[in-house]
């Protein structure tokens, strides 16, 4: 089984977050998708909103019969990826995991905790996001890992290769942000 992981706040989730988690099934060849909607992002300073609000907006969003959305994180108490990926391989493991993230998450991928743990853990599918494949793509960590780079035509490969692995994905811009969303109003609102 190759499954990809999507991780974030999900504050809110949006059509960007389902239409990158649809490319990511193809063009990773993923038999799943699960977004793990975290409680909370260790490199922001604001809080995101209530868990279970962000949960139903993400299942408003995001319904495919490939991709489970799930509160893991909350459920286990880990709040930092390479912990939520060492529990979730020790729990399965027969899965091929792929980390899925934006362009702009590799542009500050080295800022994360223990993220090189990530990179030799699992392999990474990056796809491009407005503004930041550039930047991505002559970030640290892809300067530092340019010989683990598999190339954009080879991506459905990506989940049997060992890490670290890592590969970058063009695909079709949409410019929506939850950052955007969050400023055009309340979107935790009914209704």
């Amino acid at each position: 089984m190759r499954v990809g992981l999507l991780g974030g706040s999900f504050d809110p989730a949006h059509e960007g977050h389902a239409h990158l988690t649809r490319v990511a099934l193809r063009e990773f060849g993923l038999d799943r998708v699960i977004w793990l909607v975290s409680p909370g992002n260790p490199l922001k300073t604001r809080g995101p909103a209530p868990l279970d609000l962000r949960m139903a907006r993400a299942r408003e969003v995001m319904q495919h019969p490939r991709v489970i959305i799930s509160d893991f994180e909350a459920r286990i108490g880990t709040a930092y990826t390479a912990e939520t990926i060492e529990a979730l391989r020790a729990t399965y493991p027969g899965v091929r995991f792929v980390w899925l993230m934006g362009a702009d998450n590799l542009q500050q991928f080295h800022r994360w905790q223990r993220w090189e743990d990530i990179l030799w853990s699992v392999p990474l599918g990056i796809l491009a996001r407005p503004g930041w494949r550039q930047s991505g793509l002559h970030s640290r960590t892809a300067r530092q890992y340019r010989h683990a780079r598999l190339p954009g035509q080879a991506s459905k490969l990506l989940p049997l290769q060992d890490a670290p692995a890592w590969c970058f994905v063009n695909m079709p811009m949409m410019q929506v942000s939850s950052t955007q969303l969050r400023a055009a109003g309340d979107w935790r609102s009914p209704g």
